[in-house]
């Protein structure tokens, strides 16, 4: 098995959803530090005193920690409202025209280089498998047991 030579590997999940954890990350703390020291700077200039500028601060400190959680959870939220609507259209057209979407299959498996007995037989062995699965991986680049999680 490939893993067990290479343990160090990822060979399950997803390497862009921990990527983009990173990137939330980094980005939430750019914008908090900017917009913190943005407000702290333009109480300073307004006020000499200590008290008015550090409750700004802490302020804008937490309305923005708020403000990013709230949007990146409505944002992921959308993410997997999407990945769902597809994954249930796909499925849709699994029920309604299994043929036409055996074919669509072996063609997206010749796109990607296989030859056209080949990419076939792949998919009709993962259809027979898991047609679903198959399809959702293929078509959609979504694993129906993975979806983005907003938490």
């Amino acid at each position: 098995m490939l893993t067990a030579t290479h343990p160090a590997e990822p060979h399950a999940g997803s390497v862009s959803s921990k990527l983009n954890w990173l990137r939330a990350g980094v980005l939430g703390a750019n914008d908090g530090i900017v917009s913190t020291a943005g407000i702290v700077v333009g109480v300073a200039a307004a006020s000499a005193s200590r008290g008015p500028i550090l409750t700004a601060g802490i302020a804008g400190l937490v309305a923005g920690a708020v403000s990013m959680a709230l949007g990146e959870y409505v944002s992921v939220s959308t993410q997997r409202d999407t990945e769902q609507a597809l994954l249930s259209k796909e499925r849709s057209e699994l029920s309604e025209h299994p043929a036409a979407e055996l074919d669509e299959l072996a063609a997206l498996y010749e796109a990607k280089g296989l030859s056209t007995a080949t990419a076939r037989t792949v998919a009709e062995e993962l259809t027979d498998h898991d047609a679903f699965a198959a399809h959702a991986d293929v078509e959609l680049g979504i694993d129906p047991t993975d979806l983005t999680n907003p938490w």
